[in-house]
């Protein structure tokens, strides 16, 4: 026999799209890698790298990349260059007016620094829990809710957009599991504040689909769940099309909670480049999803991203080398024929 040799990737065709009723037929990928992927590395990587990382991004099809996080530099140095970072992707929104490069501010001094730096879309970010709220930003609750209001309200009248995030929707390392209608009422308090997209996070990974079901039908107010206690929660309201899904795979089950949100409407999904991330504040939480394995999986749904696979791997493996380890995604992996 003749040794064919190892393909370069899958053979051709594949995935094979199979699309499925009740699915989108787009989704539009919210890209974290450039700022909840790098600031849980160890190593801060020079600004010129973290600028192509986002142009590669970018000309793998990504139109919503998450740059920086305007912090001060002692809570994340890994992002302590975000006013000398943005000036070099203006380049990006001026060819493209699809490329968006949202930022996350904690508070109005941040908000300050990045509209003085022409930045319309801005992140803001809260708890649903007492806990995490306590150990993520060192306040209470209705603190830290108070203060992504002011946030909101001054991008708002500044004419930016504003995204919401949610932690630990799903479950908390020192409360253990957030009742859905404690989540439902947080997550209303965000939208009133004018959070056009509310992204759910599931910081520690511990949701599974059916948690994920139960949580969307209360949030768009169409049912109510049986999670941790509850017997019913009264809807929250909020159309579906304002919801945005985040899910870490600390225990694998990143892909089939995404395919459960879609089955409810859901057509924004956040992931990181490789799978880069966690969270720094909570120590159970491993990586992102990874874009590609999404990518992968709504490629073999049919489900149109506009996003280059290879090109998008390819982007993951040379960050890998600047990172000093291999990608966790297995798709990267797979596709490049990377060590396990």
């Amino acid at each position: 026999m003749t040794d064919a040799g190892t393909p370069s990737g899958p053979p051709a065709g594949l995935p094979m799209a199979v699309p499925q009723e009740g699915l989108p037929a787009q989704v539009r990928i919210h890209e974290v890698g450039p700022r909840d992927g790098l600031q849980n590395e160890k190593a801060t990587l020079p600004t010129k790298v973290k600028a192509e990382f986002v142009h590669r991004l970018a000309a793998a099809g990504l139109t919503t990349i998450e740059a920086t996080s305007f912090v001060h530099p002692s809570w994340v140095p890994q992002l302590a260059d975000a006013e000398e970072l943005m000036p070099l992707l203006g380049d990006l929104a001026g060819a493209d007016p699809e490329v968006r490069l949202p930022v996350l501010v904690p508070n109005e001094r941040g908000l300050e620094r990045a509209l003085e730096l022409g930045v319309r879309d801005v992140a803001v970010f809260a708890s649903a829990t007492e806990s995490f709220a306590r150990a993520n930003v060192n306040r209470t609750l209705e603190e830290a809710l108070a203060k992504s209001a002011a946030v909101a309200d001054r991008a708002r009248q500044a004419g930016a957009r504003v995204r919401g995030y949610l932690s630990m929707c799903f479950g908390d390392p020192w409360e253990g599991p957030v009742p859905v209608a404690q989540v439902a009422a947080i997550a209303r308090r965000l939208y009133e504040m004018g959070c056009t997209e509310l992204s759910l996070g599931d910081t520690i990974g511990v949701a599974t689909p059916g948690h994920v079901t139960a949580l969307l039908d209360a949030l768009t107010g169409t049912g109510g769940g049986t999670t941790a206690g509850d017997t019913g929660t009264p809807g929250a309201g909020i159309p579906v099309e304002h919801l945005a899904v985040h899910f870490h795979d600390t225990y694998g089950q990143a892909l089939a909670n995404t395919l459960a949100a879609l089955r409810c409407g859901v057509t924004v999904v956040d992931a990181s480049a490789g799978g880069l991330g966690g969270c720094p504040y909570a120590r159970s939480a491993t990586g992102n999803l990874a874009t590609e394995d999404l990518v992968w999986m709504l490629n073999g749904l049919g489900i149109r991203t506009g996003v280059d696979l290879d090109r998008l791997s390819a982007t993951s493996v040379w960050m890998a080398e600047k990172l000093g380890r291999p990608s966790p995604s297995r798709t990267v992996r797979a596709l490049t024929h990377q060590e396990q």
